[in-house]
């Protein structure tokens, strides 16, 4: 997730470096690029699973939609990975071995990987969420236009939403991991520059994302009303529409307890108007998805984007006023380091648990697609899976905040110095020393 902006941000990096000429923006690009190669790295880890998982545990799913997924599936290989992982290495170790210019080349084509990898999945996962461009034949479906699959109607609002995210994300965690840099006494150019340029960078896209899970709502609203009444617990169809801050959905009885509650605020954010209607979940009887995980999915994204917005423009006001941060920002950011994967987590969920019990909105059922395995076997999978991206989680903080740390300790980069000659070079030279001065002899 993080790594779709983090390898534009790096773009940005060698950008600001060879415009302006200043060591320490490289000095930013290559602490960033070892991040980004561990986030890359444990992307794979963990997306491998997925593959198998279309086989294992839901083969009606491929059997049912392959015309349409398995394409879809082999274009993010073929156009997104392969040129992710090819050019991953030439910008991780080729600054000192190719020249700049294909250097750069590298950044960027990563960068457009990463993209495009993004790209893939969410038209896939976005048809899944609102199809398009099918047509059924002896209960398979098949395309009938690709450009209306690809272009289906909430791809770009989720899309849009989920690169955001991602910026959202990676912005947050540069933020904190300078931040802890800058709480270990390290305020060198390299940590104070990317510390106010995450904040200006965060100051305005926080609210973008705002503007943009807005009119993805508004698409929720037209295209699958039972996900939008499941977050706001709405059990009536209700013209003004009370916003429900906080409650406790009982799906058991349908109704609400321990509510609080703004009158017609509901109706005004889903639909623009204060005497809007919104279905109730009540039309939606044995197809709309449980409501309580959906609802408080849905208040711990939106709680923590407003908090994102409330630190970045904090941190941007004490940029414009003082020209720095303080000890008690600093903190903050630190503790928000990881806020992006939060949200972005509580968001899936909306996502994938609203959708139920849809595999393929309208199409295909979860429980038509899933695989007969004894409950026990799925069991001890997902324990496995499921402790195994808890280490790999706790690696990669650990890992993170050591790089920093030893970041810290580190002399700051001189790109006038000399550079280093290769070990193949070294040896080569070595030996060629060592045969004159026998000849000599």
């Amino acid at each position: 997730m993080v790594t779709i902006a983090l390898g534009w941000i790096l773009v940005f990096f060698k950008w600001r470096y060879h415009r302006t000429g200043e060591d320490h923006w490289m000095e930013s690009y290559f602490f960033y690029t070892k991040i980004f190669a561990l986030s890359f790295a444990l992307g794979v880890v963990s997306g491998i699973v997925m593959s198998f998982q279309f086989g294992t545990n839901w083969p009606g799913y491929m059997e049912t939609v392959g015309n349409i997924a398995g394409p879809l599936l082999a274009y993010e290989v073929l156009t997104a990975f392969f040129l992710e992982a090819t050019f991953l290495g030439v910008m991780l170790f080729g600054f000192r071995r190719v020249s700049p210019w294909i250097h750069n080349l590298a950044t960027v084509l990563v960068a457009i990987g990463t993209t495009s990898s993004a790209f893939w999945i969410l038209v896939l996962n976005s048809w899944m969420q609102t199809p398009a461009g099918y047509e059924i034949r002896e209960g398979i479906v098949h395309a009938t236009n690709w450009i209306e699959i690809l272009f289906n109607p909430s791809m770009p609002y989720r899309f849009s939403h989920t690169v955001l995210a991602s910026a959202l994300t990676a912005g947050f965690l540069i933020a904190g991991v300078s931040a802890y840099r800058w709480l270990l006494n390290d305020k060198r150019s390299s940590v104070v520059s990317t510390i106010k340029t995450s904040i200006l960078f965060l100051s305005v896209l926080v609210p973008l994302q705002i503007f943009v899970g807005d009119r993805h709502g508004l698409n929720t609203l037209e295209h699958q009303p039972q996900k939008l009444a499941a977050m706001e617990a709405l059990w009536q169809t209700t013209s003004g529409a009370p916003l429900v801050l906080f409650a406790i959905p009982d799906q058991d009885l349908r109704e609400n307890f321990f509510t609080i509650e703004i009158p017609k605020l509901g109706s005004l954010i889903a639909t623009h108007d204060l005497d809007g209607t919104i279905r109730g979940l009540n039309e939606f009887e044995g197809l709309h998805p449980p409501v309580a995980p959906v609802f408080w999915s849905f208040r711990i994204m939106v709680g923590m984007g407003l908090t994102m917005l409330a630190i970045a423009w904090w941190g941007a006001l004490l940029i414009y006023r003082k020209g720095e941060i303080n000890r008690w920002y600093a903190r903050a950011l630190l503790v928000m380091t990881f806020s992006g994967w939060i949200a972005t987590l509580a968001g899936w969920y909306v996502t994938e648990i609203g959708r139920q019990p849809w595999l393929v909105q309208g199409i295909l059922r979860t429980k038509d697609a899933v695989a007969d395995v004894p409950t026990p076997f799925v069991m001890i999978s997902l324990t496995g899976y499921l402790l195994t991206y808890a280490f790999l989680i706790l690696a990669y903080v650990s890992t993170i905040f050591f790089l920093a740390k030893k970041e810290s300790q580190s002399p700051p980069l001189d790109l006038s110095a000399p550079k280093p000659i290769g070990v193949e070079r070294q040896a080569a030279l070595a030996k060629i020393g060592s045969t004159t001065e026998e000849s000599s002899k």
